[in-house]
């Protein structure tokens, strides 16, 4: 028998991209809510407990609600919002962190799925600190570029309207209160006793990220140079099918943020010298930096490939 997966809010951004993953998958069986039903809670509720795997595109609040509508214990759900990426009773969705990640992924029955700067700042910063080689006390500078489509329906409107604001043909920078709303999941998961200074910026392209995180080696301990921790950070991913480390100083002498759009893969990028390194984590937003995400982690659970219905 085929695992029944229900996608509790798949008019947004998120559900739609999860929904483009399994519209054509014949190893699971999608059920879709009436269009006029589906902000039926008895009837979400109906759907939620019938199926194997839901995913949840909701906003915060919603996201709660959903999670209270579920009583059927069978019921795994893939959280895409905020809500429980801190929680200790859900397991956290980047499989490619360690070993028990992907373990406590595979049998989990709350799985929180990372945020899109999250993902990128961790894919880089929680092995060189599990590694030793960036302390729990480092004063971590991060910036992350992105695409416009991380915003949702009203902000991708909002740029590709012809008789939008002519500055939306520059990079803005945005979260300017230094306390955007992935900077908890970015200190918990990371194990760091402060939240890194980060300032997000907003681009004019739909789809991509581009996430540095900036070091001073001589504050480092054994003061490493950027070789050295390129080396790190490839021997602790060798072998990752969706995270690869790009040879020393990448693979071209400019880093485009929307070079990995359309794919659900992560590649990092380690750049610098003796004395400072940078590291950049290039994805899709919309890829493993959400829906491409939610789909592995339910391969994972469903004890599929976990690249099945994914663009590497």
């Amino acid at each position: 028998m085929k695992p029944v997966v229900y996608i509790d809010g798949k008019e947004g951004t998120t559900g739609l991209q999860i929904f483009e993953r399994l519209g054509a998958r014949d190893d699971i069986e999608l059920i879709l809510i009436d269009e006029d039903k589906r902000k039926d809670a008895q009837e979400r509720r109906r759907f939620i407990n019938a199926a194997d795997i839901v995913f949840l595109c909701l906003p915060d609040a919603a996201a709660r609600e959903a999670v209270a509508l579920c009583d059927n214990p069978n019921t795994r759900l893939i959280d895409a919002s905020t809500a429980h990426r801190t929680h200790p009773d859900w397991d956290y969705g980047f499989p490619e962190l360690s070993g028990p990640h992907r373990a406590a992924i595979a049998r989990s029955r709350r799985v929180a799925n990372p945020g899109c700067h999250a993902s990128g700042f961790i894919s880089s910063v929680y092995p060189l600190v599990k590694l030793g080689i960036v302390p729990a006390d480092y004063p971590l500078t991060c910036a992350s570029l992105t695409g416009y489509s991380g915003g949702g329906k009203k902000l991708i409107a909002e740029y590709e309207d012809t008789g939008r604001d002519p500055r939306h043909e520059s990079h803005r920078i945005y979260g300017l209160n230094l306390q955007h709303k992935h900077l908890p999941e970015m200190a918990h998961v990371c194990g760091l006793t402060a939240a890194p200074v980060f300032v997000p910026i907003l681009g004019d392209f739909y789809k991509g990220m581009a996430t540095t995180v900036m070091l001073h080696n001589r504050q480092l301990p054994g003061a490493p140079g950027a070789q050295d921790i390129h080396a790190r950070l490839a021997e602790y991913y060798d072998g990752q099918t969706m995270v690869r480390v790009q040879p020393f100083g990448g693979e071209e002498p400019v880093i485009y943020a929307d070079t990995m759009a359309g794919r659900d893969s992560l590649e990092l990028i380690v750049c610098g010298h003796a004395e400072q390194t940078i590291v950049t984590a290039l994805f899709d937003n919309l890829g493993k930096g959400a829906s491409g995400a939610a789909v592995q982690n339910m391969n994972l659970m469903l004890g599929f490939d976990e690249t099945t219905g994914l663009s590497l």
